[in-house]
C-alpha cells in the first residue's frame, strides 16, 4: 500500500502561504480582465461616438478607460504587496531554521555549512514577488482571453490555440537549452566564492610567501569557467526570448489578418470593431508566457536554490522540542565512545570511558593526532558520537537544548575567533551584558587591569575593522567568555597555547577558581602547567584510552612505564656502544 510523500519542510512552509496566492490570484484576475478596457473602449468609440458624434460620449469614455487603467495598476501594485507579505511571512517563519541548519551543517561537517545557504533562502523570498511568478500567476488569464477569441469565431480560438502550443514547446526548448549550463554555472560561481573566502582568510600565508599571483590565477579561472557558462545560457535564452516575441506579434497580425478575411465573408460576430479586439486578446494571451521565456533564467536560478535549501534542511532537521531539564551539577559520564568526524566512517577514538564529578579537574594528555580535539567536540555536543554516550547529569549531552546548555557550559576551541564588537560583548556571549561577571571573568584570567588601560575600557572594539589582538590576548577573551555567568561544566582545548608564563598562572588560577565553585573543568594540553591544578588525568594514544586515574596515580604508572621502557632498552644498547668503542 503506498502513501502519499510527506512534503519537505521548505515546501510545506511555501504551501502554507495559500492565502497570500489566494488573494494575489484574485488581485491578478481583476488586473487581467481591466486589460480588456482599451479593446472595450474602441468597440464604444467605433460605434457610439462615431455614428453619434457625441461629444460628451467620447469624453466620459475616455474618463472610465483612464480610470480602469488606474484601477488595473493599483490591483498590480496591491497583488505585488501582498506577495512581498508572502516572502516576509516565509522569511520570518524560516530565517532562524535556514541559520540554524547552516551552522549546524558547518559544525558537522556537511553540505550547505556556509553562507551560500542564506543567499539561497532570500533568493527563493524574493521570487515571491519576482516579475517571473506574477507572470505564472497571470496565465490562468490566458484562457480568458482565449474563450473570448472562440465566441468571436472558432478560427480564431483555434489559431489561438496553436500559437498557444507553440509557445508553450518554445518555453520548454528554453528549459531543455539552459538549465544545464545556468545550474552548472550557478555551482561554478559558488566555488569561485568559497575559493575567494579561502584565499582571504588565509591572507598573511599568501602574502608573506607571494602566492598571490597564483592564487589569483586559479581564481580568474574559476571565475571565467562560469561567465563562460553564464554567456551559454543568456545566449541561448535570449535566442528564445526573441522567438517567443516573435511568434506573440506573429499572432497578433495574423489574427487581425484573420478577423479582416472573416469579416469580408460575414463571419465574424461582432462586426468591424472585433477586428483590433482579436489582435489585442491574442498578444494578452501570449503576453504570461513570454514574460516567463524572458525571466527564465531566474526560474532556474531559484530552483537551483531552492533544491540545495531541501537538501540542507534535510540534511539537518530541526530539533525535536526537548522535555525541560533542571540546571546541571556538573556529573560527566563518557560511555564506552567510538567516534569520528561526521561524515566519515573512520573512527577517531575507540573505547573511551570516565566519570567526572562536580570539582574535577581533569587533564587530557597525549601526542598529536591521539583524538583530543575530537574529545573535545564530542563533551560538549558538537559532534555524535558513532557508539556510546557522553551524559550530563545522566542526560545525553545531544539531547539538551543547546539555547538551555549553553549558559551553563564554557567552551574554548583551539582557534579562538572574537567577533565584531566590544570586548565586554564578546565576553557576554553577544546576551545581555553583565558588567559585574564581565569584569569578574576578566580578572578570573588576569586582563581586567589591561583592559582598564584601554582608553574605551570594555567597550573597546574588536573584530573586523576594530582593534587587533595579540593571539595571547585574543586567547584570553577567549577563555573570559568561556568562564563568564560560573559555567558548571567548561571544556578548554589547549588553552595556553598563546600563553606567556603571566598567562598561565592566570590560567591556573581560574581553574582553581571554577573547580572551589563547584565545576567540572577538563582541559586538553600539551603543557604541563596546568597539571598542578588538574586532579585527574586521561591519557589518550591513537585513539585510544591509555590511561585515566588521578592525577598523581596515572603520573606514577607512566614514570614507572618509562623506567620499565629505558630498562629494556639498556641491554639492547650495550652491546651496541661496545661495538662502537672497539672499533
Amino acid at each position: 500500500m503506498s502513501s502519499n510523500p510527506v512534503p519537505s519542510e521548505l515546501r510545506k512552509a511555501v504551501a502554507d502561504l495559500r492565502p497570500f496566492y489566494v488573494r494575489a490570484a484574485w488581485f491578478s484576475l481583476c488586473a487581467s480582465l481591466l486589460v480588456l478596457a482599451p479593446s472595450g473602449y474602441m468597440l464604444e468609440v467605433y460605434e457610439r461616438v462615431v455614428n453619434s458624434r457625441s461629444h460628451a460620449t467620447l469624453f466620459w469614455l475616455t474618463v472610465l478607460v483612464l480610470g480602469a487603467f488606474v484601477l488595473m495598476e493599483v490591483l498590480e501594485w496591491a497583488r505585488s504587496e501582498v506577495m512581498r507579505g508572502a516572502a516576509e511571512a516565509l522569511d520570518g517563519r524560516l530565517h532562524m531554521r535556514v541559520f540554524r541548519a547552516m551552522f549546524e551543517a558547518n559544525v558537522r561537517r556537511v553540505p550547505g555549512g556556509h553562507v551560500q545557504s542564506l543567499q539561497d533562502f532570500r533568493r527563493v523570498c524574493e521570487f515571491l514577488y519576482s516579475p517571473a511568478l506574477l507572470a505564472i500567476m497571470e496565465a490562468p488569464v490566458a484562457l480568458v482571453m482565449m474563450v473570448l477569441l472562440f465566441l468571436i469565431s472558432p478560427a480564431l480560438g483555434w489559431s489561438a490555440v496553436a500559437f498557444g502550443l507553440l509557445q508553450v514547446g518554445i518555453t520548454w526548448l528554453n528549459e531543455r537549452r539552459t538549465k544545464p549550463p545556468l545550474m552548472e554555472a550557478n555551482r561554478c560561481a559558488i566555488a569561485a566564492q568559497r575559493y575567494a573566502d579561502d584565499t582571504l582568510r588565509n591572507a598573511e600565508v599568501i602574502e608573506a610567501m607571494g602566492m598571490l599571483k597564483n592564487t589569483h590565477r586559479r581564481w580568474v579561472a574559476k571565475q571565467r569557467e562560469f561567465l563562460d557558462l553564464q554567456a551559454l545560457a543568456s545566449d541561448a535564452a535570449g535566442g528564445f526570448q526573441a522567438l517567443s516575441k516573435l511568434v506573440q506579434n506573429v499572432l497578433s497580425s495574423l489574427l487581425l489578418g484573420l478577423s479582416c478575411w472573416l469579416l469580408l465573408h460575414d463571419e465574424l460576430r461582432g462586426g468591424g470593431g472585433m477586428l483590433v479586439v482579436s489582435s489585442i486578446l491574442g498578444g494578452r494571451m501570449l503576453a504570461p508566457l513570454v514574460q516567463v521565456v524572458g525571466q527564465w533564467q531566474s526560474v532556474v536560478n531559484v530552483r537551483d536554490a531552492w533544491t540545495r535549501l531541501e537538501a540542507l534542511l534535510s540534511a539537518v532537521p530541526a530539533e525535536p522540542a526537548a522535555m525541560e531539564l533542571p540546571a546541571p551539577r556538573g556529573v560527566v559520564q563518557v560511555e564506552q565512545l567510538v567516534a569520528g568526524a561526521p561524515g566519515s566512517s573512520s573512527a577517531i577514538l575507540r573505547g573511551i570511558s570516565f566519570v567526572l564529578q562536580p570539582g574535577d579537574v581533569l587533564a587530557v594528555v597525549g601526542p598529536s593526532a591521539s583524538g583530543k580535539t575530537t574529545l573535545a567536540r564530542l563533551l560538549v555536543g558538537l559532534w555524535p558520537a558513532a557508539v556510546g554516550k557522553v551524559r550530563l547529569d545522566g542526560a545525553d549531552v545531544q539531547a539538551w537544548s543547546k539555547r538551555e546548555l549553553g549558559p551553563h557550559v564554557g567552551y574554548l576551541p583551539q582557534g579562538v575567533a572574537l567577533f565584531e564588537g566590544s570586548l565586554a560583548e564578546n565576553m557576554a556571549r553577544f546576551g545581555p551584558v553583565d558588567m559585574p561577571q564581565v569584569e569578574a571573568a576578566a580578572r578570573a584570567v588576569g586582563l581586567h587591569d589591561w583592559i582598564m588601560s584601554l582608553p574605551q575600557g570594555y567597550e573597546t572594539q574588536v573584530g573586523p575593522g576594530a582593534m587587533r589582538l595579540s593571539g595571547g590576548q585574543r586567547q584570553r577573551v577567549g577563555l573570559a567568555r568561556a568562564l563568564y555567568g560560573d559555567p558548571v561544566y567548561v571544556v578548554l582545548d589547549e588553552p595556553n597555547s598563546s600563553l606567556d608564563e603571566q598567562g598561565d598562572a592566570a590560567l591556573a588560577a581560574a581553574l582553581a577558581q571554577a573547580s572551589a565553585r563547584g565545576a567540572v573543568v577538563v582541559v586538553i594540553t600539551h603543557r604541563t602547567s596546568v597539571l598542578g591544578v588538574a586532579n585527574k588525568m586521561l591519557v589518550l594514544r591513537d585513539g585510544q584510552q591509555q590511561a585515566f586515574g588521578a592525577r598523581d596515580e596515572v603520573l606514577a604508572a607512566l614514570n614507572q612505564a618509562a623506567r620499565q621502557a629505558a630498562a629494556q632498552a639498556a641491554p639492547a644498547q650495550a652491546p651496541m656502544a661496545l661495538g662502537q668503542a672497539v672499533a
